[in-house]
């Protein structure tokens, strides 16, 4: 969206009576096309351009937004907008971000966006092979089918305190689900990647072989007697643990006081050795922005260093209320004030790799599949339903089925151990997870 359209509908909301505005235009075109069994399913396409204000009249603020950016439209958002705003309650922590926090100079190259633009006939195929190569796995029968995609995105933000910026980032996918069958019944396997450049991506018939492998390994799951055992989280999906601890030190959580790690800033949560990094500026990172959502600069932050809890999650709303300073985290669409949210988080490797985790602790439960997760925020106390494989005397036994691993959350970063298998697959990411001793719940 042109930045001069933004600077208008800034100066058009000051003149109809905002102390300050804020301006976003964001514009996406993607496509997705799906087969299932060899036939094409599904067509998807995308072109949208919307236009997001956000007002300030006093320490009072509304946020609207819309599809259409025409002249009359946007001066009835506008009109809309301060009306809003007048009407709001007082919000003592509102406003825009202060100017000395802001993205100025040149912004780097993040290397986010890839022009390449494959037409439909080319994502057909790519969805085409990967579900041909699941349905070639041994000991597969069906197909829940393939899908690959690509978009492209443009955000561009404008606001009264003097912030102008602009970024464009792009997104290839291709993912494939096969169920495999026996005797004693089905089961399913998925397997998908998504990334900045299509060139990164993997070839579709590794995407769907992948997606075969998994489901034919799952092939008599059985149930087993709850217990306590070492539990191991494989690397794709470790990374679930991570989300509990951004709820729990995002600046509005600390703020309510609705925390279960509120009184632990500056104290080990982890433990010693172990390193969670966020950083906005990756490289064709999946969560990548040269600013965030509030236009203030953002920066690689070691949010657990050595195991210990550095900093809060913060955007300039959370900051002024707890008395800090926004650490660059602020996200939002175009429908609401800023909430907050990392950019690429990782838990760095350790030393070992799975098969290592699973030798040294001897017996136990490696989890390839998790769902239903439930926290309670204030205490910690966390559980998920998983399945996955049994392990005796160091090496894999069995598939097992309708668990749940349960504990509390303190106590499970402690005593965390990290594998070396960490890979890159998404804006969150871990390697394999040791827990030396969980609660299991089985039959």
């Amino acid at each position: 969206m042109d930045e001069n359209l933004l600077r208008d509908v800034v100066d058009a909301a000051l003149k109809a009576g905002a102390d300050a505005a804020e301006a976003v235009g964001a514009e996406r075109r993607a496509l997705s096309i799906s087969v299932r069994l060899g036939d094409l399913e599904e067509v998807e396409r995308e072109e949208s351009r919307d236009l997001g204000l956000r007002v300030f009249v006093g320490r009072r603020q509304a946020t609207v937004s819309g599809s259409d950016v025409s002249p009359e439209a946007r001066a009835k958002l506008v009109e809309r907008a301060v009306a809003m705003a007048r009407l709001a309650p007082e919000d003592p922590y509102a406003g825009l971000a202060d100017p000395d926090r802001l993205a100025r100079g040149e912004l780097p190259d993040l290397d986010i966006y890839d022009p390449a633009e494959p037409s439909p006939e080319t994502l057909e195929e790519r969805a085409r092979l990967a579900e041909a190569a699941a349905r070639a796995t041994p000991k597969v029968t069906n197909s829940d089918g393939a899908s690959a995609s690509w978009s492209t995105s443009q955000w561009r933000m404008v606001t009264s305190g003097g912030f102008m910026g602009l970024h464009r980032a792009s997104g290839f996918s291709i993912g494939a689900s096969a169920i495999a069958a026996d005797e004693a019944g089905m089961e399913n396997g998925y397997e998908g990647r998504s990334v900045r450049w299509q060139s990164d991506l993997p070839s579709p018939e590794a995407i769907g072989a992948e997606a075969g492998r998994r489901a034919a390994a799952r092939l008599g799951a059985r149930k087993i007697d709850s217990t306590t055992a070492p539990v191991i989280f494989e690397n794709r999906l470790a990374a679930s643990l991570l989300g509990p601890l951004v709820g729990a030190i995002s600046g509005p959580s600390i703020a309510r006081g609705t925390s279960f790690l509120k009184d632990r800033l500056g104290q080990p949560v982890f433990a010693k050795g172990v390193s969670v990094v966020d950083d906005p500026h990756r490289p064709r990172g999946l969560g990548s922005a040269p600013f965030d959502d509030e236009g203030v600069a953002n920066q690689r932050r070691a949010i657990i260093d050595d195991g210990v809890l550095t900093t809060w999650l913060l955007n300039s709303s959370s900051a002024r209320q707890l008395g800090l300073t926004t650490t660059g985290h602020a996200s939002r669409g175009l429908a609401g004030p800023p909430g907050v949210s990392p950019a690429n988080l990782t838990l760095a490797p350790g030393e070992r790799g799975q098969a290592a985790l699973i030798r040294d602790a001897g017996r136990g439960l490696l989890v390839t599949s998790m769902f239903g997760p439930s926290l309670n925020g204030n205490t910690g106390d966390w559980s998920v339903g998983c399945s996955g494989f049994w392990f005796e005397d160091g090496e894999l036994a069995y598939p097992v089925t309708e668990i749940t691993v349960a504990g509390n959350l303190i106590d499970i970063y402690g005593r965390l151990v990290p594998g070396s298998d960490l890979e890159i697959r998404g804006a969150t990411n871990a390697p394999s997870l040791l827990i030396d001793g969980l609660a299991i719940a089985g039959r």
